[in-house]
């Protein structure tokens, strides 16, 4: 039976070359319109959430803030500076923190070897900093350790773009660089990633240093920053209401009171993130498939023009005996088959520009991450191609119906 629909089929084609060419080019372009929308709405999101978490994932940065209710007696209006201890007392009293850091900030600090000089902001911190805020090291150099902090050692990591300008095409670790007059050993170059959201600069400008020593060498009383991880997303916003309770009960402030306090709170940024991604993807995803859609309705006009010109071709099967679902089949198939190859030529088209676009080189242009970064994934494919199958037999049901409910007698009549 297959056979001769396909035999059917390839006869219909050759008859009405144009007419068959047009409708499966329809089908090709409202193909590549949705294949493409969300292929780069995919991308996009993807870009977007990493961008994001190329400053820190599922972590909050926590910076004192100032009172803005009255709490037992005290007046409003008092700044709130964080110590050092404050971080033990977190995780003494939040079994849910993960990991934790305090962060020493200094901004415009020199940084000199030979005759190659720059300023940059310089950060003293603990060693489960890099693993929050996604700070890896190249292959060969290392991040911060416990014992660096614990003996007050004078190391450095630096960040890729401003190892660069030290040092060129040399490999810096091990090397000394002069920081604000006093000699640091590069012990690790970050390794390079896409961020574009940030604290103080990309840390491809940044130079790390232990905690210790950064209150060594310039003694500050308090800390820029407190870095947490909850252990689990889960017990996120429980561990956000504890460091309110915690700091709150410390430094006599309501825990209400959200100026106390100011939170960036990454795991809702993502949240976000994937939110407004996901809405610009749908948004994409059926501005094709009205396109598509539109295609639909060509396939459909186009077959229903089909079975009034072989009145006389069904109406002969018919009296010859032919069923009514061997007529139903006959153009259901036909649909089908123009349905599924327009969407093939179109798929395929869709994977060579997804591939060439995503080829284009994005160094140095930030923009370009997101527009070069389209992304074709099996779940798009299987969308597209469910698509294609729903329009495909609505576009052939109907006319087939037609076709199967025309009378034998009336159909040989018919001019």
């Amino acid at each position: 039976m297959w056979k001769i629909l396909l035999e059917e089929f390839y006869g219909d084609l050759r008859a009405q070359t144009t007419r068959a060419f047009l409708t499966m080019f329809a089908i090709t372009w409202g193909t590549i319109a949705v294949v493409l929308l969300l292929s780069f709405g995919e991308g996009l999101k993807r870009t977007a959430v990493n961008g994001l978490l190329g400053a820190g994932q599922r972590i909050y940065l926590i910076w004192g803030g100032q009172t803005s209710l009255l709490f037992e007696g005290l007046p409003r209006g008092r700044r709130v500076r964080f110590i050092e201890e404050d971080l033990d007392l977190l995780t003494r009293s939040i079994p849910q923190i993960d990991l934790a850091s305090v962060s020493y900030g200094r901004g415009s600090t020199s940084l000199r070897v030979g005759n190659a000089k720059t300023n940059t902001y310089m950060e003293g911190v603990y060693p489960a900093f890099g693993e929050m805020r996604n700070i890896h090291p190249a292959p060969g150099s290392r991040f911060l350790n416990q014992v660096d902090v614990d003996r007050k050692r004078r190391v450095l990591f630096l960040g890729n773009k401003i190892a660069e300008q030290l040092f060129g095409a040399e490999d810096p670790v091990g090397r000394t660089v002069m920081l604000d007059g006093l000699p640091f050993v590069v012990v690790g170059v970050m390794q390079k990633k896409f961020q574009d959201s940030s604290n103080n600069g990309p840390d491809e400008n940044r130079a790390i240093i232990p905690a210790s020593t950064f209150k060594s060498v310039y003694g500050p009383r308090y800390v820029d920053q407190l870095i947490v991880r909850p252990r689990d997303v889960a017990e996120a916003e429980a561990v956000k209401q504890e460091v309110y309770r915690v700091l709150g009960r410390r430094y006599q402030f309501d825990p209400s009171d959200r100026r106390a306090l100011s939170i960036w709170d990454f795991i809702e940024s993502e949240r976000e993130s994937l939110k407004i991604g996901l809405g610009i993807q749908i948004f994409m995803g059926l501005v094709g498939a009205f396109t598509l859609l539109v295609a639909g309705v060509g396939v459909a006009n186009i077959m229903y023009v089909v079975v009034k010109e072989r009145t006389r071709e069904i109406g002969i099967k018919k009296a010859v005996g032919a069923r009514r679902s061997h007529i139903t089949s006959q153009f259901v198939f036909e649909a089908l088959l123009i349905a599924f190859t327009g969407g093939l030529i179109g798929l395929a088209v869709s994977a060579l520009v997804v591939w060439g676009v995503a080829s284009l080189p994005t160094e140095g242009n930030p923009a370009m991450e997101y527009i070069a970064n389209p992304t074709l994934s099996w779940p798009i494919a299987s969308l597209c191609m469910g698509i294609l199958v729903t329009i495909g037999l609505a576009a052939g049901i109907l006319p087939a119906r037609r076709a199967a409910a025309v009378d034998a007698v009336e159909s040989l009549r018919y001019e």
